[in-house]
């Protein structure tokens, strides 16, 4: 398998260096180069990108007010040649975060890294593959392995599923997913629906998964500690 990446730099020789490493990967193919982030929308709209190697400080439109305003962005890299921007990356899910100028080993360092997750993650999907849903986000219908499902959240009249890679928001009521997923996922909250298989740590008043605290209502906490203990 390899993955599809694109790079999105402003600078003329970034885009050169970052491309002659990349050729060095035999698991990465280049499908795009982009000297601005704006024409990058339609192009993930049109094909397939896996990683996404993103500039922030790029004129017209910032790297970090790109990502901001894309939903189900594929893994991306931050470059820059500005530490500051470290924290409000890392806020929004970025894979990784480095500082110009790049080298080789910290590059490819990086790359392998999201290349296991992706390669982990495919293996799941395919040995489970009966087990899927297709979520109505926008205009399309996206498709969803339970087994990447860590946990879902009511937002109003949507529900927000977080996956492994991505995060769909669909128009839904928290119900239909407790009376349709399967006996891995147990209601939590009135907001919260948890993938049991997927919880990292809990005590009487909260689980957490992949870093992510979520809390146990009182209604719930009953039927939540008890099935978390017979887990054992």
């Amino acid at each position: 398998m390899k993955l599809q990446c694109v790079i999105v730099d402003d600078e003329p020789l970034a885009l050169v260096i970052i491309e002659g490493y990349l050729q060095k990967i035999p698991y990465i193919e280049i499908v795009g180069k982009f000297d601005n982030a704006i024409p990058v929308y339609e192009f993930l709209k049109n094909n397939t990108v896996d990683l996404l190697l993103l500039d922030i400080e790029m004129p017209n439109l910032t790297g970090i007010d790109f990502l901001k305003s894309i939903s189900n962005p594929p893994a991306v890299i931050l470059t820059t040649a500005n530490k500051n921007y470290a924290i409000e990356g890392f806020d929004l899910n970025v894979e990784d975060y480095i500082l110009k100028p790049i080298t080789f080993n910290r590059l490819f360092k990086s790359i392998s890294r999201i290349y296991e997750s992706i390669n982990s993650e495919n293996k799941l999907s395919k040995s489970d593959s009966s087990e899927f849903l297709y979520l109505k986000e926008n205009k399309k219908m996206v498709k969803v392995f339970l087994t990447n499902i860590l946990y879902l959240e009511s937002i109003k009249d949507y529900v927000k599923v977080v996956t492994l890679r991505k995060t769909v928001i669909t128009k839904q009521q928290l119900s239909h997913f407790e009376s349709t997923l399967n006996n891995n996922f147990l209601r939590i909250h009135r907001s919260f629906i948890a993938a049991l298989n997927k919880i990292d740590s809990y005590s009487f008043s909260s689980i957490d998964i992949n870093k992510t605290e979520l809390p146990i209502g009182r209604k719930y906490k009953e039927t939540v500690i008890d099935t978390l203990e017979k887990l054992k």
